[in-house]
């Protein structure tokens, strides 16, 4: 249980949390009672911890929800231009510790529910992860819309509101094992439900020739019911809203012509309609040509665009008196952001002029072409759309290169050949005034490579947005005790301008800092290991190194090195841990994870290695997983092949709290290196540049096996069944794709990354020299807040600026705020 703090501990205590204030801890408590004695009249006697967890979100939502109607209020009459954020993933995570930590709540909180006698983190522990996101992906868009809010930013995340988010993951005699997250089971104190906003959204029927034009008629209708959730920015007041649709049935859904005997079936089919936000797909790197998935994706689409249009034409500059109904400012007031999805035409100038497209993969079977005959049977007059707007493209390419016709082919948004496919990377390019990648490497590649006839085309669309995270969840909430010591040193402002850790390059010799760092450290690791022991029964020792690997399992993240790596340290004996959900589709990824596993049974109860090498696996990984893993780590794992990571946003959460970087050349970690100094990372392996000469001779597996004895000696004992004798032939696969079908040349690295990992254990015997390289990285992240990313976004791609405008808090009058407008949008 939390104790209260002392009077020394009040006035030493950071305001980065929140004062404590008595008034605040009063009204928390009143708040807690009044919505704990209306849920124990309302259903049960007895509290549970369940109860008082939603006891306690609901005093703070009541914090919440004031300046969330004010902000709203606030844009509507403002006006500004608005941000649109689309994603099919939102990975949020927790919202109860976040939402105190924003509105400046925490300790206040802390006290409270220490005066009621209960323990704050327990209760933490109550709530669900809203796991609407496979990883990276999702928690980008979960990130930026915590930075949008807090520059002021009249921005809007719409999604899709899984019933079922990404699955839970258990592991089962080393086998992964898939579980449904049934996140929403006890409800979901943070959304609100919008029936007054449901919207139609159509699918199927057939198209009508008129002499009015084309019609779409006889449709399915499926009904978009929207749930808003807030989302307050950092101690200003700004809290805008995440809207996530969910799919209902119409009442007349196939029973307008029902008879008795048939109205059972009718009933029971409203669940075809109903499945489209049933749960999301777990996978964001293989492209599956689902109908489901296309169904999400337009209804994603459809009933946002109708959404944004409404409220474009509900409001002229403040004026309540009439309705737009001219569109030729609608990109001056609207600025919208996809990922992997397509525009339709309002009018084709206007679409271009009012999205823009990010670009997150550079993997060819992630990247969606779906087949025209799909198309066709769901979306029949948008597919001819897409032809017309094709048409006019390839006319435009043929205009500028004559008689090119394999320039067309490559160029054209219909690939031909086999089954035809609508290429979606294609139209969203061609349907965006701006594309970009998410880090510099990354757009270097797509425009030199994977959209080369685009950028030769239109250089000026092209840009570069390196990812970020947000520093209120990655560093405030999940370490609050290197946040408060940074506070100490350099001041709370770096929260919200992150670059400002820059100052900590003067304490890299101070001595009393580097052991205030290491403790900070080792508190974190103490916590994790009993951590490990009460989850995983499992002993580990704080003082070793903490080495993790945090990925999706895919080959390209190369969790089988790390493996071969953790083979090689165990036949040295005496001398470390990958974890991550797959695809539950995904047969390599199951079979690496059940090799790590083996492994790890093995290693793990060798009596000679004893203590000194533990392999653990940990199961269903997840953000607030996440927030007690990353303060723990020493070294992140970084090791993808050289440009296949877009940019990993993990390795900046690893290097923002305290843990050292051993990487490849790729993503993100390439301007990591350029903040901190190449020297301050662990860089081993093959650059871009090498990995194409490498594809360009040839990669052969089998020379690097005949040349090293410790990578031979691994793999034999892989493929002979020296980690499963009771199944010596169960890793054949994986032994097959790593000689055969390895595009991803974990054994071209292998070598350097042994070497690599033995620097890394000589520097770290030396504690000292260990603590003032991770400052000097801790130094090095105000780069990769997701704050400066949303500003490039905003003022080079969305055209507006940020707004440092405190807007006044419910107690206060409305106009204590400045008489300006919001983003230097004129009223």
């Amino acid at each position: 249980m939390s104790r209260p703090l002392s009077d020394q501990e009040r006035r030493k205590q950071i305001s980065i949390r929140g004062i404590v204030g008595a008034e605040n801890v009063a009204e928390l408590k009143r708040g807690f009672n009044r919505h704990l004695h209306f849920t124990l009249v309302k259903d049960r006697n007895v509290a549970t911890p369940r109860d008082y967890y939603q006891a306690l979100a609901h005093a703070v939502r009541d914090h919440l929800v004031g300046r969330w109607l004010r902000t709203q209020q606030y844009y509507y009459e403002k006006d500004p231009k608005r941000i649109y954020y689309l994603s099919l993933e939102f990975y949020m995570g927790r919202t109860l510790q976040n939402t105190m930590i924003n509105l400046g709540l925490q300790n206040a909180c802390d006290e409270a529910i220490y005066q009621l006698g209960l323990d704050m983190e327990e209760l933490e522990e109550i709530e669900e992860d809203a796991g609407l996101g496979n990883g990276g992906l999702g928690r980008l868009a979960a990130c930026f819309l915590d930075s949008m809010a807090t520059l002021g930013l009249a921005a809007y995340g719409y999604g899709i509101r899984y019933e079922y988010g990404i699955f839970n993951q258990k592991i089962r005699d080393g086998w992964q094992v898939e579980e449904a997250d049934d996140w929403l089971r006890h409800g979901n104190p943070w959304e609100k439900a919008r029936p007054e906003y449901m919207l139609p959204v159509h699918f199927y029927g057939r198209v009508e020739h008129t002499a009015a034009g084309a019609k779409w008629v006889d449709t399915q209708v499926v009904l978009a019911l929207p749930y808003d959730t807030p989302v307050p920015g950092y101690m200003n007041n700004t809290v805008n809203t995440m809207r996530l649709w969910s799919a209902r049935a119409p009442n007349d859904f196939n029973l307008r012509d029902f008879n008795v005997g048939d109205y059972i079936q009718a009933v029971l089919d409203r669940n075809l309609a109903e499945n489209i936000s049933r749960v999301l797909y777990p996978n964001d790197n293989f492209f599956e040509g689902k109908e489901l998935r296309l169904k999400q994706e337009y209804f994603v689409v459809a009933a946002t665009l109708q959404d944004i249009i409404r409220r474009f034409k509900a409001s002229k500059f403040g004026s309540t008196e009439s309705v737009r109904t001219v569109f030729d400012s609608f990109p001056d007031q609207v600025r919208a952001r996809v990922a992997l999805t397509c525009a339709l035409e309002l009018a084709w100038d206007i679409t271009k002029q009012t999205f823009a497209y990010t670009n997150h993969t550079v993997l060819p079977e992630a990247l969606e072409r779906w087949p025209v005959d799909l198309v066709e049977k769901l979306l029949p007059r948008h597919l001819q759309i897409i032809y017309e707007i094709n048409q006019r493209h390839l006319d435009h390419i043929a205009s500028l290169f004559p008689n090119d016709v394999d320039r067309l082919r490559r160029m054209s948004l219909i690939e031909e050949g086999g089954t035809k496919r609508i290429n979606m990377a294609h139209l969203c390019i061609v349907g965006s005034h701006a594309v970009n990648g998410v880090a510099k490497i990354h757009s270097e590649i797509v425009k030199t490579q994977v959209f080369k006839d685009f950028a030769a085309l239109e250089p000026e669309k092209f840009q570069n947005k390196t990812n970020g995270i947000t520093p209120r969840r990655w560093l405030l909430l999940c370490n609050p005790g290197l946040a408060e010591l940074i506070a100490e040193k350099i001041g709370e402002d770096y929260v919200r301008d992150l670059s400002q850790l820059t100052k900590l390059h003067e304490f890299v010799d101070d001595d009393l800092f580097i052991r205030e760092v290491a403790k900070v450290k080792q508190e974190n690791k103490v916590k994790f290991a009993l951590y490990l022991e009460k989850e995983y029964k499992v002993k580990i020792n704080p003082s070793s190194m903490f080495d993790v690997h945090v990925k999706r399992i895919h080959e390209y993240k190369r969790q089988l090195m790390n493996c071969l790596h953790i083979v090689t340290m165990y036949n040295r004996k005496p001398p470390r841990a990958p974890r991550g959900p797959a695809a539950p589709g995904y047969h390599m990824a199951k079979m690496i994870i059940k090799l790590i596993n083996t492994v790890a049974q093995v290693v793990n109860n060798d009596p000679v290695v004893g203590s000194k090498l533990k392999v653990i696996f940990l199961e269903n990984y997840r953000v607030s997983l996440a927030e007690k893993v990353i303060p723990a780590t020493d070294l992140s794992e970084q090791i993808s092949t050289a440009g296949t990571e877009a940019s990993g946003t993990g390795n900046m959460k690893f290097m923002l709290n305290g843990a050292l970087t051993i990487g490849t050349m790729d993503g993100a970690n390439v301007e990591m290196a350029e903040e901190a100094g190449e020297e301050n990372l662990f860089i081993f392996g093959m650059r871009v540049e090498d990995v194409t000469e490498l594809d360009r001779e040839g990669y052969n597996a089998q020379e690097y096996y005949n040349r090293l004895p410790e990578l031979k000696q691994a793999i034999d004992q892989i493929k002979s069944g020296f980690f499963s004798p009771d199944e010596p032939d169960l890793f054949k696969d994986v032994v097959n794709m790593l000689f055969h079908h390895d595009r991803f040349k974990v054994f071209a690295d292998y070598e350097a990354y042994v070497k690599c990992q033995e620097k890394v254990s000589e520097l770290y015997l030396n504690s000292k020299a260990w603590t003032k390289m991770v400052i000097r990285n801790i130094a090095a992240a105000g780069k990769f807040s997701s704050d400066r990313t949303i500003k490039e976004y905003a003022r080079d791609i969305w055209h507006v600026e940020p707004s440092d405008l405190k807007i006044p808090p419910p107690n206060e009058p409305r106009d204590a705020a400045e008489d300006k407008t919001l983003n230097g949008t004129a009223a």
